[in-house]
Parts: C-alpha cells; sequence; structure tokens
C-alpha cells in the first residue's frame, strides 16, 4: 500500500501486458493510491475497523469508477478484505489466493513467509494459506521483528541497502534450514531485496504473482 508498492504494480501490469499481447498495448487501470502515512498510524493503533472503513470508501470507488473487479496491492490489509468488500459487487482477486495457487502448481508445499509482523503473525494470511493444503512456516521472533523494521523503516520509504539484503538473505536461509521447500516474498516491497538470484530455494514474489493472476482475469485467459 506504500507508494513503493504501488509503482511496483504499475510498472510491473504494463510490462508483462506488453509481453502477454505486444504492440502498444497497456493495461486499462483505476488506481486508488492511499496516504499510506495514514494507513500506517492506524495498523500501529490497533485501529483496523477504521483502516477497514478507508478501504471499502476506496473499493466503492473503483467500482463507481468501472472495475471488473479489484486488487489490493498489499499484503497486510488482506486482514480486512472481507470488510473492504462488504457493499462491492465486483470481485476481489485475492493476494493469498493467487499464491496459493502458483505454489501448489509448482508440487510444492511447505513456504517461508516473509512480510511484515502483522501479516506472519496474526492468523488471516496463514490460515488462508493453511486451508489449500500448503504449511507455512514463519521466521522466529527476532527475525520477524528485523523483517518487520526493514519493510517499515526502509523499503516503503524507497530505502534500499546491502546490509538489509545480506540480513533478509539469511533470514531466508535460515527458513530454508527450517523446513522450507519455497520462499513467499509476502510483503509487497520484500522483491526489492530478495529474489531468485539470491535465494536457494523457489521465490514466489506475491507482487508479480498478482499481477500475473490479474492479468490472466482481465484478459479471460
Amino acid at each position: 500500500m506504500s507508494a513503493a508498492s504501488t509503482q511496483i504494480y504499475y510498472r510491473e501490469l504494463c510490462n508483462r501486458t506488453r509481453e502477454r499481447i505486444g504492440g502498444l498495448h497497456s493495461p486499462e487501470l483505476l488506481i486508488r493510491s492511499l496516504d499510506f502515512a495514514k494507513i500506517e498510524a492506524l495498523q500501529m493503533a490497533g485501529k483496523w475497523e477504521q483502516a477497514g472503513e478507508v478501504l471499502n470508501r476506496q473499493a466503492k470507488a473503483l467500482e463507481r469508477g468501472g472495475a471488473d473487479f479489484i486488487i489490493l496491492a498489499t499484503n497486510t490489509m488482506h486482514k480486512l478484505a472481507e470488510q473492504m468488500m462488504q457493499g462491492v459487487s465486483v470481485p476481489l482477486l485475492h493476494i493469498a489466493d493467487a499464491t496459493a495457487e502458483r505454489i501448489q502448481q509448482s508440487g510444492l508445499r511447505s513456504p517461508g513467509l516473509m512480510a511484515t509482523a502483522f501479516t506472519m503473525e496474526q492468523s488471516f494470511y496463514t490460515e488462508r494459506l493453511a486451508a489449500t493444503g500448503l504449511t507455512p512456516i514463519i521466521p522466529e521472533a527476532q527475525d520477524r521483528a528485523e523483517t518487520h523494521r526493514i519493510i517499515y523503516q526502509e523499503l516503503c520509504r524507497d530505502l534500499v541497502t546491502k546490509e538489509s539484503e545480506v540480513a533478509y538473505i539469511a533470514i531466508a536461509q535460515r527458513l530454508v534450514d527450517h523446513g522450507a521447500d519455497c520462499l513467499i516474498l509476502g510483503c509487497t516491497e520484500v522483491g526489492m531485496l530478495l529474489n531468485q538470484g539470491n535465494v536457494s530455494v523457489p521465490v514466489f514474489d506475491t507482487t508479480l504473482v498478482h499481477c500475473d493472476a490479474a492479468l490472466t482475469m482481465a484478459l479471460d485467459e
């Protein structure tokens, strides 16, 4: 939901549209870009219902604008997916569902999960993965805290450092050592540091998976 992830989504949707259908094609998009400082303040204060009201207003605005379906460009705020979609008739393409489907297609079953503390420690995301037959593995407490800190203090501000890349690589490897057969980049900014080139198991970047699923849905493939 940060500006950083909004830009990644827009860029990837444009790139992948050109790759799929070529020529001068680009995706027809409606974007509601929010002030992330306000969202973050509600998160930290535990005012989730108020945050859900914000998302619900935005979802309704997208529907009024002519959206055929909605994607929420953040993993954490899928905690509020049900509240966001109240009174909205167009469907939501859930990021966890798209990711779980891609993992299952690869024949893998035990994804490590690196995300915000909310996504790793609360049940809204891991239970949705588990409902599809997956067994998610989350980092130990210290690693969860560091993963969360880097997201909010650095990545959401477009800050990318070698030190944080090294830290993330080490956390990912510890998940592998604990039995993860793949890795979910479960925050839309985590891909700014991790990718298939620096992780030893298959990587599922939720941003890229979500973009691919959205284009498939939009193009009715």
